[in-house]
C-alpha cells in the first residue's frame, strides 16, 4: 500500500480512492483521454463499459464508443473491460471473486480485469475516481484535460452485503430521486438499495390484486412536523403541517428502478412490513386488523398500536402481496418487517387469544414469530430468502433460514448468529443516518445520539463476542435512512453524505492491512467531496449545517449514548440467550 502524504502536502489523485483499496501501486506518467474514447468489452463487462461511456459522455461532452472485444485494432482502444472468473484476483467474501478487479492505468490506456460483472463496474468506478471530479457532472464545464494517474489497483470487498436503506413510506421519494440515489451509491460500491415500502404512514407499492392499498393507503391528510414534545406534566403534543402527502410506485416505476440499479451492479431489495407498522394497509382494508374499525392513514410518527389480525385470510392477503412483490423485484432477499409490533390489541382480543391456543403457542411473542414464519415459508417456496428485523427472534419460532437485520445494537446479531441465522448488522447507534451528526444546536431536527463520520467509519458489523465460525453468518452491514424528519432529496443528501462514504469504507475495506486511519480517510474525503459536488450532492459541510440546511424551531429528540444503550439493553433482554 502506497502511504498517504502528510496533511500539508497536495494529495495525489491516485491516493484519493474511496473506499481504500487493498493494493495500490503508483506508476510514472498519466493517461490523458483522447478526443475519441473507445471502450472495448466482452459481453459480461458490457454493463460496466456502458456505465463508463455514459458518465464520460456527460462530464466530458465527448461520445465514447463501446465496441465488442477484438472489433477494433488494440491501438485504438482507450479502455478495455474484461471479465474472467478464473483470473488471479484478490478474493472477496467466502473466496468469491465476482466483485474483485484489477485496474491498470498506463499512458497508453486502461484495463479493467474483473472476476464478474460487478467487479467490472467497481473497476470502472475506480477509473472514474482517478479522473478530475468534473467528469461526474451531467454536462461538460470545461475542456479538460481528462487525466488519470498511471497506477495499478487491486481490490475486493470485505463484506458481501453493503447496503443503504431508504424509507420511502414516511416520506415518498419520486422515481427520479431514487434513480439519483442509485447513481450516488454506485460511486461508493454500495451493492444493495433496500426500499422500505410500507408503513403506518403510507403504502408505496402498487398491488394490482389489492388496489385500495394505494388508492387509499398511499395518501395521508397531513404529516407531523418534528418530534413529539413532552410537557412538564407528562402530556405529549405534536405539530402538523396541514398538507396532504403521498405517492406510490407503479409496476413500471419499479421495473425502471430495478433495471437502472442492475445496470450499475446494485440489487434493489424490497420490504413489506408485517404484522405491525400496517396502519396504511388497515386504512385500505379494515378487515385485516384486530378491531376491524375504519381507520385513516396515520399522520403521526412513532409506533402505532394497530396491528394485523392473524387469521388465515390475512396470511393469504399478504402472501398475495408478496407474490406481486417477487414478480417485480428479482432480489434474492425479501423483507417481511417484524419489528416494533405492539401486543396490546392481541392481548385484549378474545379471537387472537383463541388463535394462540389453537396454534399451540405460548404467548404473543410466539404468535408474532409464527406469523412472520408463515410469510417466510411462502417466500422460501418461491426460491427467495426472507429477512426481518431482530424482533423476529422474540419467541424463538421464526425459521432458522430467515436472515436477521440487527438494529437494536448488535445483540440481535449475536443471538441470531448463535442460533444459526444469517445476519445483516445495522445497529442504530452506528449506522442510522437519520440520527444527528453532532452536538451542535444547529443540527436540523436532532434525533437520538450524535453519529459522526468517524463513528460510521469505525463500524464493524461482526460483534466481537462471536467465534470465527459464528462470524461466518454475518453477511455484512447496512445504513438506514428513516424519513420521518427527511422530507425531500436535499434533506436526504445532508443526512446521507458524507457518512455513506465512511460506511462504504467500513464495509469494503475492513480487511485492508492496518488499522482504519481516520486522518487518511479525511484527506481522501477532501477530494471525494469535490466528486459529490460534481454530482449535485448537497452533503453536510464538515463544520456543520449551512443556514438553509437548519430547521430552527422544529423539535427533535436528542438522547445521550448512555441513555440509548440502557434503553436498547432493556428492549433486547428477551433475545439475549
Amino acid at each position: 500500500m502506497t502511504s498517504a502524504p502528510p496533511p500539508d502536502l497536495p494529495l495525489d489523485p491516485a491516493l484519493a480512492l474511496l473506499p481504500r483499496p487493498r493494493r495500490l501501486v503508483r506508476r510514472d506518467g498519466v493517461l490523458t483521454l483522447p478526443e475519441r474514447v473507445v471502450v472495448s468489452t466482452d459481453e459480461p463487462g458490457r454493463p460496466a463499459a456502458e456505465h463508463l461511456a455514459r458518465v464520460l459522455a456527460g462530464g466530458t461532452g465527448r461520445s465514447p464508443a463501446v465496441v465488442e472485444a477484438g472489433a477494433v485494432d488494440a491501438a485504438r482502444v482507450t479502455v478495455e473491460v474484461r471479465v474472467d472468473g478464473d483470473a488471479d484476483l484478490p478474493p472477496g467474501p467466502r473466496g468469491s471473486r465476482t466483485e474483485s478487479f484489477r485496474l491498470t492505468v498506463t499512458p497508453q490506456g486502461a484495463t479493467v480485469l474483473a472476476g464478474g460483472p460487478a467487479g467490472a463496474t467497481y473497476g470502472v468506478v475506480a477509473l472514474l475516481q482517478l479522473l478530475p471530479p468534473a467528469v461526474l457532472r451531467r454536462a461538460p464545464v470545461g475542456d479538460g484535460p481528462w487525466v488519470a494517474a498511471a497506477c495499478v489497483v487491486e481490490d475486493a470487498p470485505a463484506f458481501a452485503w453493503r447496503g443503504v436503506m431508504l424509507d420511502v413510506a414516511r416520506h415518498f421519494f419520486p422515481v427520479h430521486e431514487v434513480l439519483r440515489l442509485v447513481d450516488q451509491l454506485v460511486l461508493h460500491r454500495v451493492n444493495r438499495l433496500h426500499l422500505h415500502l410500507t408503513e403506518d404512514q403510507g403504502w408505496r407499492l402498487e398491488v394490482r390484486r389489492h388496489p385500495r392499498l394505494t388508492q387509499v393507503g398511499a395518501w395521508r391528510r397531513e404529516s407531523q412536523v418534528g418530534a413529539d414534545v413532552v410537557g412538564p406534566e407528562g402530556g405529549v403534543t405534536a405539530s402538523f403541517d396541514g398538507r396532504p402527502h403521498g405517492g406510490f410506485y407503479t409496476h413500471d416505476d419499479v421495473r425502471e428502478i430495478v433495471a437502472h440499479a442492475a445496470e450499475r451492479g446494485i440489487t434493489v431489495v424490497p420490504e413489506v412490513e408485517t404484522p405491525g407498522h400496517v396502519r396504511a394497509a388497515l386504512a385500505a382494508y379494515p378487515e385485516l386488523g384486530v378491531t376491524g374499525e375504519a381507520l385513516e392513514v396515520w399522520t403521526r410518527w412513532g409506533v402505532c398500536e394497530d396491528v394485523l389480525n392473524t387469521e388465515e385470510s390475512t396470511v393469504r392477503f399478504f402472501q398475495d402481496v408478496l407474490d406481486e412483490v417477487m414478480e417485480l423485484f428479482p432480489s434474492e432477499y425479501v423483507g417481511l418487517g417484524g419489528d416494533e409490533c405492539p401486543k396490546a390489541q392481541w392481548r385484549a382480543d378474545p379471537r387472537t387469544q383463541q388463535r394462540i391456543r389453537e396454534l399451540g403457542l405460548a404467548d404473543e411473542e410466539e404468535l408474532q414469530g409464527w406469523f412472520v414464519g408463515r410469510l417466510a415459508a411462502h417466500v422460501e417456496a418461491a426460491g427467495r430468502r426472507p429477512f426481518g428485523w431482530d424482533e423476529v427472534l422474540e419467541g424463538g419460532t421464526v425459521p432458522r433460514s430467515t436472515t436477521v437485520m440487527s438494529w437494536r445494537g448488535l445483540q440481535g446479531a449475536v443471538t441470531a448468529a448463535r442460533r444459526g441465522h444469517d445476519v445483516i448488522s445495522t445497529p442504530d447507534d452506528r449506522v442510522y443516518l437519520d440520527y444527528r451528526q453532532s452536538e451542535l444546536a444547529t443540527e436540523p431536527i436532532p434525533i437520538a445520539v450524535p453519529l459522526t463520520v468517524a463513528d460510521v467509519l469505525a463500524f464493524d458489523p461482526v460483534p466481537p463476542e462471536l467465534t470465527p465460525k459464528e462470524a461466518e453468518h454475518v453477511l455484512g452491514g447496512q445504513a438506514n435512512l428513516w424519513t420521518e424528519h427527511v422530507d425531500d432529496a436535499r434533506r436526504a443528501d445532508y443526512q446521507l453524505f458524507p457518512r455513506v462514504a465512511a460506511l462504504a469504507e467500513a464495509l469494503w475495506s475492513a480487511d485492508v492491512a492496518g488499522p482504519r486511519d481516520l486522518a487518511d480517510f479525511q484527506r481522501r474525503l477532501i477530494v471525494h467531496r469535490e466528486r459529490l459536488v460534481a454530482m449535485g450532492v448537497e452533503a453536510r459541510p464538515q463544520d456543520g449545517p449551512l443556514p438553509w440546511q437548519q430547521r430552527p424551531g422544529v423539535p427533535g429528540r436528542p438522547v445521550s449514548r448512555e441513555d440509548r444503550a440502557a434503553h436498547m439493553a432493556t428492549l433486547t433482554a428477551n433475545i439475549t440467550d
